[in-house]
């Protein structure tokens, strides 16, 4: 039966062992310049990086959660984490300036991340609905239902590859700009480096697991030499 398909082991694991170790690598991370002491929070970093962008209306907030920062577009605001908002660290530092980052790219029309907001409404429908409709079409025997669903879950996929670019631009304003706006000393900005380039691989790593999941669905399906049974 499909749901029990030993194949589809071969297609998770590697996506789901580079995940694991690229969120243990991030956490470490933090965790170490997090004790590393910087001149500023989080949030009052941020708050020099928008301020010398020239984007005085932008928000700073709180968000729940470890490393739950994130910048809302639709709202210009930056939600960031108690870790991150209040403590004056290497780390925290790096964290609320990549999402300072994602607000320069907002204000600059940084094409990939229009694109991205704009692929937001079809990959999450792509990504709650596209199990589901692949599930069906391969229960019912329908080739038309199961295609359906892996354009839908394509979707997903798409919007995780266009994700890269995003976060990695947003990571390269943040490591260039604390040390240009002079929110670290050039000497500190190896933490930032630390800290964001293992971030990165979380980000990577989704855009992996996206496509082996989204080749064995093809696999399934008969559209890339393999079965459809």
């Amino acid at each position: 039966m499909f749901f029990f398909d030993p194949i589809y082991l071969f297609f998770m694991i590697p996506g789901m062992l580079l995940s694991l170790w690229a969120s243990a690598r991030t956490k470490s991370a933090f965790k170490k310049w997090g004790r590393v002491r910087a001149r500023m929070t989080g949030a009052q970093a941020a708050r020099t990086m928008l301020d010398q962008a020239g984007l005085y209306n932008v928000r700073i907030g709180r968000a729940d959660g470890l490393l739950s920062d994130h910048y809302n577009p639709a709202t210009r605001s930056l939600a960031l984490s108690t870790e991150v908002h209040d403590r004056p660290s290497i780390a925290a530092v790096g964290v609320a300036c990549h999402e300072a980052g994602h607000a320069i790219q907002h204000a600059n029309a940084y094409a990939p991340l229009q694109l991205r907001s704009a692929l937001v409404p079809t990959a999450k429908i792509g990504s709650s609905l596209g199990w589901i409709v692949i599930f069906a079409g391969i229960f019912l025997a329908s080739a038309g239902l199961t295609q359906l669903g892996i354009l839908l879950f394509s979707a997903t996929v798409v919007f995780q590859l266009v994700t890269l670019p995003v976060e990695f631009d947003a990571s390269r304003r943040a490591k260039e700009l604390v040390v240009n706006y002079g929110i670290l000393a050039p000497h500190e900005r190896v933490g930032v480096d630390k800290v964001l380039n293992a971030a990165a691989w979380t980000y990577v790593a989704a855009a992996v697991a996206g496509i082996l999941q989204l080749l064995y669905f093809l696999m399934r399906a008969g559209l890339l030499g393999g079965s459809d049974d």
